[in-house]
C-alpha cells in the first residue's frame, strides 16, 4: 500500500482530522481506483472534488466535445475549452487542482466487453451519464463484476441520488429504472439549473469516498429525491425485484 508524504499529510489535514476518518483512511483513498463514466455537470463536480479528497486514480470515460451551452454548469471547462473533447479538457483542470493523483482517460462509448474490462480495474463506479440506456448498461456491468455503483441524476430543479453494492437482498438500478417508463426526458429538452449538477455530483463523490473508506452509512437500497425548487429532501427505500432482468434470478454475494 502507498503511504501518505508529508506533504499530502498537510494537504489532507481537514479530511484526516474528521472523527472516524483518520490516515488509513485517507491512504485507503491514495490506493484506490474511480471510474467515472460521463464527464457532463454530474461528472465535473464528482470528479472535482474526488481529485481534490486525494483519490490515487481516476479513469474519465466520455466521448463528447465541449460546447459553449456546456459552459454554465460543466465547471471544469472554460471558453477555451470549446471543441476540445471532454476528458482530455477534464484531466487537464483535474491535474491542475492535484497534480499528484493519476487521470487516465477513455474518449470512446464502450460496448458491455470493454466496459467490463474497464469495471475490473477499479474499485468503484460512479455513473454521471444522461439517458437510461447507458445508466442500465453501466449497472448490468457493474452487477457482473459487483463494483459498487453510485448513481446521479438532475434535471430541470430535482435530483436523484442511489447507491448500489449488489449484495444478496439488495436491489440494482434496474430494479428502479423499470418504474421510469419509456419516455425519458433530458436536460437539452427541459432545462436543469446549473448548481443543481454541482450538488448532486459533490453528492455522489461523498458516497464513493464513504464506500471505499467504510466511513457512514452509504445510501445502499435507498433514493434520495431532492426537489430545490422547493428545497425538499425525501427518501424512499428501493425493493429488490425477483422479476429483474439483472439480479431477479441471480444469487449475489455477500
Amino acid at each position: 500500500m502507498l503511504t501518505l508524504t508529508d506533504q499530502e499529510l498537510f494537504r489532507y489535514d481537514r479530511q484526516i482530522t474528521l472523527q472516524g476518518f483518520d490516515i488509513e483512511k485517507q491512504q485507503i483513498l491514495k490506493n484506490s481506483s474511480v471510474l467515472i463514466i460521463g464527464l457532463g455537470g454530474l461528472g465535473c463536480s464528482a470528479s472535482l472534488y474526488l481529485a481534490a479528497s486525494g483519490i490515487g486514480k481516476l479513469t474519465l470515460n466520455d466521448f463528447d466535445t465541449i460546447s459553449a451551452s456546456n459552459l454554465n454548469r460543466q465547471i471544469l471547462y472554460t471558453h477555451k475549452s470549446i471543441n476540445q473533447n471532454k476528458v482530455d479538457a477534464a484531466k487537464h483542470s483535474l491535474t491542475n487542482i492535484n497534480p499528484n493523483i493519476l487521470i487516465e482517460t477513455v474518449n470512446q462509448s464502450l460496448n458491455d466487453n470493454d466496459l467490463i474490462s474497464l469495471i475490473k480495474q477499479h474499485n468503484i463506479v460512479i455513473d454521471c451519464t444522461d439517458n437510461l440506456v447507458t445508466r442500465e448498461q453501466i449497472n448490468r456491468c457493474c452487477f457482473q463484476e459487483k463494483k459498487p455503483l453510485v448513481s446521479g441524476a438532475a434535471i430541470r430543479m430535482e435530483g436523484l441520488l442511489s447507491v448500489f453494492t449488489f449484495q444478496s437482498n439488495e436491489p440494482c438500478y434496474q430494479c428502479l429504472s423499470h418504474l421510469f417508463g419509456n419516455d425519458q426526458l433530458t436536460c437539452v429538452e427541459t432545462g436543469v439549473m446549473a448548481p443543481l449538477v454541482g450538488m448532486f455530483g459533490s453528492m455522489q463523490a461523498i458516497e464513493a469516498i464513504k464506500i471505499l473508506t467504510h466511513y457512514g452509512r452509504p445510501l445502499s437500497g435507498r433514493l434520495l429525491m431532492v426537489d430545490t425548487m422547493n428545497m425538499q429532501f425525501n427518501q424512499f427505500s428501493i425493493s429488490k425485484q425477483a422479476n429483474c432482468p439483472v439480479c431477479g434470478n441471480h444469487q449475489t454475494d455477500q
